[in-house]
């Protein structure tokens, strides 16, 4: 862990409540929005496909925590099928990633951490491409920027991200 302040562990199945968590976290960046509840996130297929069944097979996810063991962030990803394609769908073979930090943790480097995680372990399972969808106006798209990731498609407000991973 050393002086950031928290360490990285793998995702588990009892983490799927706190991936809602973050998910809410994301979906709800913008404080001038009204923000989505749990239960319209879990009612709206399209959002809750990204943590619902937490964990199917190809699954990956890592979670930050505090060192009394309290997460303060997590990135996961999954794959879609063009039959229920996520926001930031590109191939059946590459998987989505989300990230979410609690908000007392962002500008701390979580994300970052957690991102690079990410694209260490997509690429040890044998992915050579993670994707995301990001609104230009959310300021984690600056991260994504930074992290290699380059826009493949845009949207009216939005850019559909790839970022190529090292498989290992």
């Amino acid at each position: 862990m050393g002086d950031i302040g928290f360490s990285l562990r793998a995702a588990t199945v009892d983490d799927a409540e706190f991936l809602w968590d973050m998910l809410l976290a994301a979906v709800n960046w913008d404080p001038t929005r009204e923000a989505v509840s749990r239960d319209q996130a879990r009612e709206d297929r399209r959002t809750a496909h990204y943590v619902e069944g937490w964990v199917r097979r190809g699954d990956l996810g890592v979670v930050a925590v505090d060192p009394g063991g309290h997460p303060v962030g997590a990135v996961w990803l999954r794959l879609f099928g063009a039959d229920d394609a996520g926001y930031g769908f590109v191939a059946a073979d590459v998987p989505e990633v989300s990230l979410g930090v609690v908000p007392s943790w962002r500008g701390r480097g979580v994300g970052r951490a957690l991102m690079a995680e990410m694209a260490r372990r997509a690429g040890d399972s044998g992915f050579t491409r993670i994707c995301l969808s990001v609104e230009r106006a959310n300021r984690a798209r600056r991260l994504y920027l930074d992290e290699g990731f380059t826009t493949v498609e845009s949207g009216p407000d939005s850019d559909t991200m790839v970022k190529v991973v090292a498989v290992r």
